[in-house]
């Protein structure tokens, strides 16, 4: 049991709330009652589930040695020996083959999961200590994913909403770095000493207002208009809301795992609950 535990541990499934980028174009076009296509985005989302642990996994694998070093991530299963390198190589490759054959069939899907893979791979081994290079990889992630849940599946993707994911994703990868950078110097990433601390406040902002803009113009498009109504365009104080609360808690040394501090956060848990009643509450 305590290694079973261990393998799940290591396959981070926390961090698979990233991956709900895929639902976007679903949400957006709100062809949720179309059954088949529905399927084949939680299809598309599983996928990913499968193929970002196995990343997480060999990433852990790679930096083992490095980990058991660290006061923090020395507690991960493979740096504490909780799991042999074996038995996580056959977890990855068990990832592997299911993710496979969730994408099969669908080529443009498993374009992307190849693309994000390989860019991962890249960054976790060597790019990661490139400075801008290492978000842009970040964000490119979001990206791939945001593409699976709407070009792989057959939904036009909107170039307005492509662009605020765009934004968002770059906003969150500075945001994480901010984040970092509350740390003792010892622990720091090696990149940290290319970003000047008023430098990551500038690309924050910078990023932040981008999102907030091409969000504020996607949900007052004729297109958004005519499909949505007004609903989409009152979300925007909300999305505003959001992100200036995200942006208070990673000045305040949160924020490095997006994933884990979403859903610490009340007031963000608000804020999306109630994002999810302006805009669905007409079905209700």
């Amino acid at each position: 049991m305590r290694l079973l535990l261990s393998l799940v541990t290591l396959m981070r499934p926390h961090q698979w709330l990233k991956n709900t980028f895929v639902f976007a174009g679903l949400m957006f076009s709100e062809a949720w009652n179309n059954g088949p296509l529905a399927l084949t985005v939680l299809t598309a989302f599983a996928a990913f589930c499968c193929f970002s642990s196995l990343v997480y996994i060999l990433n852990d694998w790679h930096d083992r040695a490095a980990d058991a070093r660290h006061p923090v991530k020395r507690l991960r299963p493979l740096a504490s020996g909780a799991v042999q390198p074996a038995a996580a190589l056959g977890l990855a490759a068990v990832l592997l083959a299911l993710g496979l054959a969730l994408a099969a069939g669908n080529l443009k899907l498993l374009v992307l999961l190849g693309m994000y893979v390989a860019l991962n791979l890249a960054y976790s081994w060597r790019l990661k200590h490139v400075p801008v290079v290492d978000v842009t990889i970040i964000a490119s992630g979001f990206m791939l994913r945001l593409l699976a849940g709407t070009l792989a599946v057959g939904i036009p993707p909107s170039r307005w909403l492509l662009l605020a994911g765009l934004f968002v994703a770059l906003f969150l990868g500075f945001s994480k770095r901010k984040a970092e950078s509350f740390h003792d110097e010892a622990d720091q990433r090696a990149v940290l000493e290319h970003y000047p601390p008023a430098l990551l406040d500038i690309l924050m902002a910078v990023t932040m207002t981008a999102s907030l803009m091409t969000y504020g113009l996607f949900a007052a498009s004729a297109d958004a208009q005519r499909q949505h109504g007004d609903r989409l365009f009152y979300t925007v104080p909300i999305v505003v809301f959001a992100m200036l609360r995200y942006a208070y808690q990673v000045h305040r040394g949160r924020g490095e795992d997006v994933s884990r501090d979403l859903l610490r956060d009340p007031w963000i848990l608000l804020a999306l609950v109630a994002w999810l009643v302006v805009f669905l509450g007409h079905r209700f």
